[in-house]
């Protein structure tokens, strides 16, 4: 056996150990599945199971009831994300890139700003006043992108990449060659540069697709809200509906049988739908761009 080879035993045994920790990860998609199109009566009485005997698609027909306004969510979802993805991985690199070059003069001070920020914030008041009042951002689709277009961890991994993985002797003659500096970044810098875009691209895919904090603070226009927060409203009010039907003369037996539990499994399956597509798109380049250039020789 070669030095570079592995024996049968511990090849068999690696596979294994990634059979079961796949399983670990694709069972629990599965179960939520099966809960979303199981009675949930039967869900009371018997619990979760994978193979359920009686099945139901109330919690599917409650969500899209009003189908419009889900389509409408998605839409705002799949705008905020594409539009706010790829600004955000241009201004991070705008930002990153001169920070990265030893004969940048301020290097050290516009290093020091994007560090301070993640040390220390204004706050949640004086946040939400610059976006309000200052910005004049209040309802509108752009409050669900500009505040997150810019995150100092992304920009020191990207600081981190360029000094690690481009060659400043590169730089040099692409200087010498009568290159400027926007010619050198989008002809060398970014070709050489495609995996930790692409690392950056899906840390901010799925930061903006999962948000729901900031339609919860900036929108009230039904219009505007995006589809985890329309989530988080539908499942919020189908709680207080099944639990205070009572209250409400004359529906208290339906709205007691709202399928609560399959609404929420519903609406998880609705919501991670798009990202898990989405992210074979990024996979050949994600374990790159983290790791390349982390170690030296």
């Amino acid at each position: 056996m070669a030095n570079n080879e592995i024996s049968r035993f511990t090849n068999i045994l690696l596979h294994v150990i990634f059979i079961i920790l796949s399983l670990a990860c694709l069972l629990p998609i599965v179960l939520v599945f099966m809960i979303s199109i199981t009675d949930y009566d039967y869900i009371v009485r018997n619990g979760y199971q994978f193979i359920p005997e009686k099945l139901s698609l109330e919690a599917y027909a409650y969500i899209f009831k009003d189908y419009s306004v889900v389509l409408r969510a998605y839409g705002i979802s799949f705008f905020v994300t594409i539009t706010g993805t790829l600004v955000s991985v241009f201004i991070s690199s705008l930002y990153a890139y001169p920070i990265s070059r030893a004969d940048f003069r301020y290097r050290g001070l516009f290093a020091f700003l994007i560090f301070f920020t993640m040390l220390f914030g204004g706050g949640l008041v004086p946040w939400y006043m610059v976006y309000t009042q200052v910005l004049d951002l209040k309802n509108s689709i752009w409050a669900l992108i500009v505040p997150m277009l810019l995150s100092p961890f992304n920009v020191l991994i990207m600081k981190t990449y360029f000094q690690m993985s481009v060659p400043p002797a590169l730089i040099e003659a692409s200087t010498i060659d009568g290159a400027g500096e926007l010619r050198t970044f989008f002809k060398i810098v970014f070709p050489l540069s495609l995996p930790v875009f692409a690392t950056i691209g899906l840390f901010n895919t799925l930061h903006y697709w999962n948000d729901w904090f900031n339609s919860m603070i900036f929108i009230t226009d039904t219009d505007l809200y995006s589809l985890q927060y329309l989530m988080y409203k539908m499942i919020s009010q189908a709680d207080y509906l099944s639990r205070n039907g009572a209250l409400i003369q004359g529906s208290a037996t339906e709205l007691a049988k709202l399928p609560g539990e399959t609404i929420r499994m519903a609406m998880a399956l609705i919501g991670i739908g798009p990202i898990v597509l989405a992210y074979p798109f990024f996979q050949r380049y994600f374990i790159k761009g983290l790791t390349l250039g982390s170690i030296k020789g």
